[in-house]
């Protein structure tokens, strides 16, 4: 998927689609806060991306990024083939997240209490 391009949804046409399939997206357990470490680090490897992430395996965080890249959310980029190594960032639509996770974060901040 290219740059520009709109994610496929499956609820098209309903009135409620936009927000639920958003919602959907951003539900994923380890999708918001990738997104947000990318925002905040910019490009990083896999090893960097876990660390940064935390408490995530390596097949879920290869998972999630497959997931977010097929979304056009994430780009993930061969840096060299020996060693293999990939640098992930956020495309643009990517980055159009910033001001929903800023947000969030805030509304958590506010009204969630840790047990």
């Amino acid at each position: 998927m290219s740059e520009g391009k709109k994610i496929e949804v499956e609820c098209a046409g309903e009135e409620w689609c936009v927000l639920t399939a958003t919602a959907n997206m951003m539900s994923k357990k380890w999708h918001p806060v990738i997104i947000h470490r990318l925002l905040d680090s910019g490009a990083l490897g896999f090893n960097e991306l876990k660390e940064e992430v935390g408490g995530i395996s390596s097949k879920v965080l290869s998972e999630s990024l497959e997931d977010l890249e097929e979304k056009n959310i994430v780009n993930r980029k061969v840096i060299s083939k020996k060693p293999f190594r990939v640098k992930y960032s956020l495309t643009e639509t990517g980055n159009e997240l910033e001001s929903t996770v800023n947000e969030m974060i805030k509304w958590g901040e506010k009204n969630l209490k840790q047990a």
